[in-house]
């Protein structure tokens, strides 16, 4: 007899199946055969069966299903296989191996452990085994609720492990030709999945295949850009770069075929992530300039880290040469080529060090949550990592020395090259590189590679002109002659007299600039009325880019028009396409836009154009955050009145939060802007709108400057709501960040002018934040007293209020309350459909079971949260619930499991960036270590948390640290063990909390005594 879970539901006994009855009926059975000789309760069964609304008869009808498969099975006259009903619920006796999962499950598990033991030539006829008994989803065909969802997406991803595996092995032995077939139905059924393409393209490449291997990457970053709004990942950018390289070096060699292996196309390599702009293909002159440069970084690099600084006037090609020569650095400095714009010179405030040390640590693969919140531990970490790393960084655009000071490295080996239009002297001992105009010989060449070398030896006199009134300035030059090129039937002199004679309108620019704007001009004034109005559009709003939508609101143009008349612009090379629909201007083109703008549009126009784009991205914010942010919040606090152009919503879609994350750093920048230009209602309505997602994505720096400029603004209004609003979000960010005394003052602002406002329900919610920091900061029974009386008052809607509630419970021991209020805040979620609270809810009362020892309710209620959490896109709070699932694990002896949770627990408390909640699982790491007897990784873990909690004074995670560091003093060093029980003792008292009870029967025992 046979159980098959795999494919669909199946018992099979010589040959034959067993009729199992209604659908719901194979559900039951499903999770007895899931949950071999373990007791499932009813209400188990109930929630599996009915997920949403259970009906009146839901446990009579269980129990129907539960005799009905009793009797079936008993007809089998097989003695080893029964259903036996005990006290709440039903167990399946079975042998395990009856049911094919669990062979499965076995097989995997042993190919694995041979992988890893090295041992790939037994792994491989194993793993081709159990994939090719693998036919389909777990329990495929059947309506599963949440329990056996969450188990059929882990079997799946199991599957997919498995697959990856065997790929990978048939791989390194040399086996790619059979490693294809597999991978690509693999890599077929699961676009998205970037380490199934990964696989794939080293397969092909292996076998040669380099187009192949490139048309891969090309539909799996076109299938990333319009599902998630995503980039491929680093490793498959790497793979695209091998294959291109190899192909490079397959044409230079004739087309004989590359070996595997040989330098520059070694899928394999490891190589870092290259941010670089693009590099112009017709690079030239500087060649002095260049070799020197390369010289001094090789003979600097030997000593340490090598700084560079180039200076000159806009346009000479600062940037272009800092990109060329990092570029020509790449192979030497392996680890990767970083670029950042600092905005020296753009409109507005130029970055800040601490936003830019975000985006270089973003661009070395860092989580925004793992990155501090304080200037001086950001420059910390990147120190260290650039300490770690050969790599290339380029400082475009720098305001002054003291931008640029906090970014330079102070030991390894990287390279920094600074470019500014000012002299920085200050930076390093060497002189800059101060870049002046081409020499003639090297502007013709320039030009020559734009139009060719054919019209400017038709027209020579005429192309010694054109480069004459470009100054010889690389810009200009290049923007005249991408305009010649476009046009094939202008001569050189017709292009100078094009050029001579027009109006200057960058005055403050100096007089040799003034061919700059010519060439601007004569791109400028060909074109249309409506034009030229979209090309001075793009000088009015602050940020880093405009999509097409954002263009029609500046405008006032329809979606389509816009479209078509941005496509014009970016022909002529006046606006340039960043990346599909986004589409931004060079510094110095924007400034030309704005000084157009001020002379042909009036100052109430240009008002009106930005009040229209600040109306239309605040609306588009809503939409697009609408599948994480509650709907009537948000009305509620942001009172909004009917958009301007709801047009231009159709291009926006509910819950697109890779648009959101396109939009970062521009929603930065309009709040500023909009703060500044006297649009105060829009300035911290766009910072409310944005706030979720910056909270979710752990963008706290984002919540710090939007919220600041929206308090400055709702002050400067008058708008006491507003100002409410500002203080309130200023907390969320302190909070998370461990900024516990500033969020404290933020939220008493909050009360008393909720209070002074007469608005009751604002006044509980202000205080219920207080709770939650209340509870963080030790305060337990003043922030219990706060969530019931919100209870009580009834002024709130309850689904915030509950898990503050249920969680202080759980902090003072008083689990059966604590369960309860969970359960009603599950109940009250399942009502609203709200998955994000559900899965919190769970989640929750997960947490209470752990603590109770009640490990198997605990880790049925994790992991139902997790699959929730992973079904939904909600990250907040994962990192709890992995590390009470690891806690689980501990308890039921299942050390592995349980110690790869605790990475993975600590691992996403790194990406929240809350501290506590790092300081919380690296003590339940701890723990574990201990039991498992690593007791010097254990104490060492324990100090860590401690660093944590003492830093952020979080006086929970301290006394738990202190006490598990108690318990490894014991023996060796009982004074001193003592002393830390105490220290621990007199925080839990403090609180209130029953582990002092504990704490003193070791005291009061002795225990720690040195006597």
């Amino acid at each position: 007899m046979e159980i098959r879970v795999i494919g669909g539901l199946a018992v099979r006994l010589g040959g034959k199946s067993l009729a199992l009855g209604t659908p719901k009926q194979q559900l039951v059975l499903a999770m007895l055969a899931l949950h071999v000789d373990r007791l499932v309760t009813v209400d188990e069964l109930v929630d599996e069966l009915w997920p949403e609304d259970p009906p009146r008869s839901a446990v009579p009808n269980v129990r129907t299903y539960a005799a009905n498969l009793r009797r079936s099975l008993n007809s089998i006259v097989d003695e080893r296989v029964t259903v036996v009903r005990e006290q709440g619920g039903y167990r399946l006796v079975v042998d395990e191996d009856r049911i094919d999962l669990n062979r499965l499950a076995a097989g995997w598990r042993d190919a694995r452990n041979l992988a890893d033991r090295g041992r790939p030539a037994e792994a491989v006829p194993l793993l081709a085994e159990v994939i090719e008994a693998w036919p389909g989803p777990l329990l495929a065909g059947l309506p599963l609720g949440p329990h056996l969802t969450a188990r059929r997406e882990a079997v799946e991803r199991d599957r997919q492990l498995a697959v990856e595996l065997l790929g990978e092995l048939r791989l390194r032995t040399d086996r790619a030709d059979l490693a294809l077939p597999l991978l690509r139905a693999h890599a077929s059924r699961h676009p998205l999945r970037e380490p199934a393409q990964a696989l794939l393209m080293r397969a092909l490449i292996r076998s040669d295949d380099l187009s192949g291997a490139l048309a891969v990457y090309q539909a799996t970053h076109d299938g990333l850009a319009q599902q998630l709004g995503v980039p491929p990942g680093p490793e498959l950018q790497r793979l695209r770069r091998a294959a291109l390289d190899a192909r490079r070096t397959r044409r230079r060699a004739g087309g004989d075929r590359p070996v595997a292996g040989s330098t520059g196309w070694n899928p394999d390599g490891d190589r870092g992530a290259n941010w670089l702009p693009r590099v112009v293909t017709d690079f030239v002159g500087r060649r002095e300039i260049v070799d020197r440069m390369l010289d001094e970084i090789a003979i600097g690099d030997e000593a340490g880290p090598v700084v560079r600084v180039i200076d000159g006037m806009a346009g000479c090609g600062k940037t272009t040469l800092a990109v060329h020569l990092a570029k020509r650095l790449a192979d030497r400095f392996p680890g990767g080529q970083l670029f950042i714009d600092l905005g020296g010179h753009a409109e507005g405030a130029p970055v800040h060090p601490a936003s830019a040390l975000v985006t270089l640590l973003r661009q070395l693969g860092l989580s925004a949550g793992r990155i501090p919140g304080d200037l001086p531990e950001r420059i910390e970490m990147w120190r260290r990592e650039l300490a770690l790393r050969r790599v290339v960084v380029v400082l475009d655009n720098a305001a002054d020395s003291a931008q640029v000071e906090p970014l330079l490295p102070i030991s390894g080996r990287a390279v920094v090259l600074v470019t500014s239009r000012r002299r920085l002297l200050a930076l390093t001992e060497r002189p800059p590189v101060s870049l002046s105009v081409l020499p003639e010989p090297d502007a013709l060449a320039l030009l020559r590679a734009l139009v060719g070398e054919r019209r400017v030896e038709a027209d020579p006199d005429g192309a010694s002109e054109v480069v004459r009134i470009c100054g010889g300035l690389p810009l200009a030059i290049r923007l005249a002659g991408t305009r010649l090129a476009h046009r094939p039937a202008w001569s050189m002199s017709d292009m100078v007299r094009r050029l001579a004679g027009k109006p200057t309108f960058l005055p403050r620019l100096q007089a040799e600039a003034r061919t700059v704007v010519e060439a601007f001009a004569a791109s400028y004034e060909p074109l249309g009325d409506s034009a030229k109005r979209v090309f001075r559009s793009f000088g009015l709003a602050a940020g880093n880019h405009l999509d097409t939508a954002m263009v029609g609101a500046l405008t006032g143009l329809p979606l389509d028009q816009a479209a078509e008349l941005i496509e014009e612009l970016v022909d002529r090379h006046l606006v340039e396409e960043i990346a599909d629909g986004r589409y931004r201007l060079h510094d110095l083109m924007r400034q030309y836009a704005y000084e157009l703008s001020v002379q042909a549009d009036s100052a109430p126009a240009r008002k009106a154009a930005v009040e229209a784009l600040l109306d239309h991205l605040l609306h588009s914010v809503v939409v697009a955050s609408a599948s994480i942010e509650e709907k009537r919040l948000v009305d509620l606090h942001l009172r909004l009145k009917p958009p301007l152009r709801p047009d231009l919503l159709l291009a926006r879609l509910p819950g697109d939060l890779g648009w959101l994350e396109e939009q970062r750093l521009n929603l930065d920048a309009l709040v500023r802007q909009a703060a500044r230009e006297g649009h105060e209602a829009l300035a911290w309505r766009l910072a409310r709108a944005a706030w979720r997602f910056f909270y979710l994505r752990s963008y706290f720096d984002d919540i710090s400057t939007t919220h600041g400029e929206g308090l400055v603004a709702a002050r400067r209004s008058g708008d006491r709501h507003a100002v409410a609003l500002m203080h309130n979000y200023l907390a969320s960010a302190c909070v998370r960040t461990g900024a516990y005394q500033e969020a404290s003052a933020h939220l008493h602002e909050v009360v008393s002018i909720r209070a002074e406002l007469g608005d009751v329900e604002g006044t509980d919610r202000a205080r219920v934040n207080l709770g939650v920091l209340y509870w963080l900061t030790g305060r337990i029974q003043e922030a219990l007293d706060i969530n019931q009386a919100a209870v009580r008052a009834n002024s709130l809607e309850s689904l915030p209020v509950l898990p503050n509630l249920g969680l202080t419970l759980r902090f003072l021991g008083r689990y059966d309350e604590s369960m309860a209020v969970h359960r009603l805040h599950l109940f009250v979620a399942r009502v609203k459909g709200d998955q994000f609270h559900m899965s919190n809810a769970l989640g929750h009362l997960g947490g209470v079971r752990y603590r109770l020892g009640q490990n198997a309710q605990a880790e049925r209620l994790l992991r139902a949260s997790l699959a929730l959490r992973d079904r939904t896109g909600n990250g907040y709070a994962r990192a709890e619930i992995l590390s009470d699932l690891a806690g689980t694990y501990r308890q039921l002896g299942r050390h592995d499991e349980a110690l790869r949770h605790h990475d993975a627990a600590i691992e996403a408390a790194a990406d929240s960036g809350e501290r506590h909640v790092q300081a919380e699982a690296r003590n339940e790491l701890a723990v574990t270590l201990r039991v498992v007897g690593r007791q010097e990784e254990s104490a060492a873990m324990f100090r860590q948390a401690l660093d944590i909690a003492t830093r952020i004074a979080h006086p929970y995670e301290q006394a738990r640290a202190l006490s598990g560091l108690a318990e490894h003093l014991t023996d060796t060093e009982p004074g001193e063990a003592r002393r830390y029980r105490q220290r621990a003792l007199a925080i839990f008292e403090r609180m209130g909390v029953p582990e002092q009870y504990e704490i003193r029967r070791l005291l009061a025992e002795g225990v720690s005594d040195p006597a």
